[in-house]
């Protein structure tokens, strides 16, 4: 079992910019990738980024250019940078790490973005 906890959310205008914490513990020595998702109320959870363990990142089309996610693999750390926000970055963001393909963290409390217009 991989737990996550995730910080760094707030209040923000819009065009402001936050930057996203999610530590994993436990099984950790099996990870590869590490991801950050996004739930806005009434929708869905979404994939909003994406990076390997060689570094290659993927993002969702609604955040290139404006997020840059990273990791520390000495803390079992992934990070979200968030730059150029929009209100309709507002949700409860997420982050989870997967092994061999497959998602292998418990899902933690999230941690909430809300950009003002």
């Amino acid at each position: 079992q991989v737990q996550l906890v995730e910080s760094g959310g707030g209040l923000v205008q819009a065009g402001g910019s936050l930057r996203l914490s999610c530590a994993a513990s436990g099984s950790t020595f099996r990870l590869n990738a590490m991801g950050w998702y996004r739930q806005a109320p009434g929708k869905q959870r979404e994939l909003v980024a994406i990076i390997g363990d060689g570094g290659n990142t993927i993002y969702a089309d609604s955040v290139k250019g404006r997020f840059t996610i990273s990791r520390d693999n000495a803390k079992n750390t992934v990070y979200l940078q968030m730059n150029s926000l929009k209100p309709e970055d507002t949700a409860v963001y997420y982050c989870n790490v997967y092994s061999s393909g497959a998602i292998v963290g418990s899902w933690g409390q999230g941690t909430q973005v809300t950009v003002s217009s």
